[in-house]
């Protein structure tokens, strides 16, 4: 009964030792980016959450979206994450470059399209978004 628990212990904390997640954020006003890398058994997934609230002087409307799935590893500073629309034969790309501690994102144009609307942007615009510690 002991060397059973003792194994299970040992696979939950192996497999949780192996898992990690690295958190980026950009704020830009009240525009803001997060992303989460999290790597397990040889899986890269990645969640990119954005969030805007328009000021009193902007006339945009405030949005919140998010993306998710697995990404592709094209070389050790570089993703890309591809998700279907639902129910459209439309693809968002995302490209993301890391660099250290900092991380840029890239996106397609059907991502504008069928995904964030004319407000929002997955796309990091040139900017970075810094990694949190």
């Amino acid at each position: 009964m002991i060397k059973s628990m003792v194994f299970a212990l040992g696979l939950l904390f192996s497999a949780s030792a192996l898992a990690g997640a690295d958190h980026y954020i950009r704020k830009d006003g009240t525009h803001v980016q997060h992303l989460k890398i999290t790597k397990q058994k040889g899986e890269v997934k990645v969640l990119l959450d954005v969030d805007f609230e328009p000021t009193g002087t902007e006339t945009d409307k405030p949005c919140s979206t998010e993306i998710s799935g697995e990404a592709k590893v094209v070389s050790e500073n570089e993703l890309h994450l591809k998700k279907q629309a639902q129910g459209e034969a439309h693809y968002c790309e995302l490209k993301i470059l890391l660099n250290g501690d900092e991380a840029k994102i890239e996106e397609t144009q059907d991502c504008v399209r069928y995904f964030t609307g004319d407000f929002c942007r997955f796309d990091s615009e040139g900017k970075v978004l810094a990694k949190i510690k």
